[in-house]
């Protein structure tokens, strides 16, 4: 996405995106004859993760990326276990232990580190508000993790991704051309377009599928954390692919940022078995993770 953002403007990326991303998966369903309008029912959910999941998160990314190292915006984009915890605590009644809430305070110590006056040039022409649009796409991300965990699912999250990808698409689309102007403009190349197969059909169908069907069947925290691993790959990938390189201040945020996330993990299997077992039936269940025929539903 970051050397998608040197070669076309970052709303049209993103319509791009997830067009590419729902027409392969409508393609998909139709060839298997599962094409179904979205339940009632699931309609909250398709607005929660097409609004905020894919348009919100996406939009608000590419526009930052332009202003920031992919670095850096990996690893405040991804800070959604710190939010997590909080939102559960608010809107969830989950309220944090002793150990949460120094994972919480951990984590936080972090981002303030890499978004201080020492860890960003805050005299940079757009990287204060690049930095402000990362932490809120972290939070919209873990309104939906939350909204996952919770929601009362009659469709799959697959028979609804294209629905949520279309909605995306649509509403950036109207947004991409009041604030970018028709995409007459964009330089085409097979350079971009290749990236664009990756980030639509791949990073886009497959994961955002995954993430919804791992994310109704595992805690909030869990959920959360699982997603330490993209700021730790997109660090790593941005000093092989865009040679960027990793400041003592940017090392030690991701430091305090994932173990703020662990200890987040760790304050969650600390709950004594009784205690998280009626949490779990509170919450409708927990399935147990295991590679079986309906790990992604009854569609793959």
């Amino acid at each position: 996405m970051k050397t998608c953002v040197t070669l076309a403007p970052p709303l049209w990326l993103a319509v791009l995106r997830f067009a590419l991303g729902g027409a392969t998966l409508f393609i998909v369903l139709l060839l298997r004859g599962r094409i179904t309008l979205p339940r009632r029912s699931d309609l909250p959910i398709v607005f929660s993760v097409g609004g905020l999941q894919m348009m919100a998160f996406t939009a608000l990314g590419l526009v930052a990326m332009q202003h920031t190292d992919a670095g850096r915006a990996a690893l405040l984009a991804y800070t959604t276990p710190l939010w997590g915890t909080l939102l559960a605590w608010l809107f969830m009644g989950q309220r944090p232990g002793l150990r949460r809430v120094m994972a919480l305070c951990v984590g936080l110590g972090g981002i303030v580190l890499i978004c201080s006056p020492i860890g960003m040039d805050w005299t940079r022409p757009g990287a204060l508000q690049a930095n402000l649009m990362l932490l809120v796409a972290a939070m919209c991300w873990s309104v939906v993790i939350v909204h996952v965990r919770h929601h009362k699912w009659t469709s799959s999250p697959l028979a609804l991704a294209p629905w949520q990808m279309l909605l995306a698409t649509i509403v950036l689309g109207a947004l991409a051309w009041a604030k970018e102007g028709p995409p007459s403009h964009i330089v085409w190349s097979g350079e971009l377009a290749g990236l664009l197969l990756f980030i639509g059909p791949l990073a886009t169908s497959v994961c955002f599928v995954i993430s919804c069907e791992f994310g109704r069947r595992v805690s909030t925290f869990s959920m959360s954390s699982i997603t330490l691993a993209v700021p730790v790959i997109g660090l790593l990938a941005s000093m092989v692919f865009l040679h960027e390189a990793m400041t003592p201040v940017l090392g030690i945020g991701l430091v305090f940022i994932i173990a703020g996330g662990v200890l987040s993990a760790w304050a969650a299997r600390a709950v004594p078995g009784p205690a998280r077992e009626g949490a779990r039936a509170r919450a409708g269940g927990e399935r147990p993770l295991g590679l079986t025929p309906n790990m992604l539903g009854p569609e793959l």
